[in-house]
C-alpha cells in the first residue's frame, strides 16, 4: 500500500469535510458539524487561513488528515494545537496515522514550536493507545472550558 502524505489543499476541503463528518459519528456528535464548505474553505485557504492540514492519500483518494492550526501560551510560545486527526477505518493499523502523526511533529519542530497539543476522548482507547506509543502525556487535570455563541 503506497501512502502519500501531503499539505491539504483547497480542492480537498470538500472530502475533508465528509472525513470530519466521520469523526463527530464516531465521537458520537454527528450533529456538532455545523460548518460550510464556504466557510471552512476560506478559513483555511482565503486571504488570512487560520487552519493547515496533512492529508494521507491512497490511489488518489484522501483517506485520513490531521488538521492543526497555531495556539499560543503565555508559559511556552507558539503551539501547534492538533485540532482533528483522523485516518478511515479501512487505513487503520497500517500506518498512515503515524505517518501523519510525524509529519505534523515534523512540522512542529520545523516552524520552532516548543510543545505539539492535542485531545483526546477519554474513552477512546485505540487513540489513547496511540498517543502513548509516542510517550505523550496526557493530562486529566484540565477541563474544557466551552461557550457557544
Amino acid at each position: 500500500m503506497n501512502i502519500q502524505i501531503r499539505r491539504a489543499v483547497k480542492e480537498d476541503c470538500a472530502r475533508l469535510l465528509e472525513l470530519i463528518q466521520e469523526l463527530a459519528d464516531y465521537e458520537k456528535a454527528p450533529e456538532e458539524v455545523t460548518v460550510t464548505l464556504a466557510h471552512f474553505e476560506d478559513s483555511g485557504f482565503g486571504p488570512n487561513p487560520v487552519w493547515w492540514a496533512f492529508v494521507a492519500e491512497i490511489d488518489g483518494k484522501v483517506e485520513g488528515f490531521a488538521l492543526y492550526y497555531i495556539r499560543y501560551s503565555t508559559w511556552k510560545g507558539q503551539c501547534l494545537y492538533l485540532e482533528d486527526f483522523l485516518v478511515t477505518e479501512k487505513l487503520r493499523g497500517k500506518g498512515a496515522g503515524k505517518l501523519l502523526f510525524d509529519r505534523v511533529m515534523e512540522e512542529a519542530k520545523e516552524k520552532g514550536f516548543k510543545r505539539m497539543v492535542w485531545q483526546v476522548l477519554d474513552w477512546n482507547e485505540p487513540a489513547i493507545n496511540f498517543y502513548k506509543k509516542y510517550n505523550a502525556t496526557l493530562d486529566p487535570a484540565w477541563l474544557n472550558g466551552i461557550l457557544d455563541f
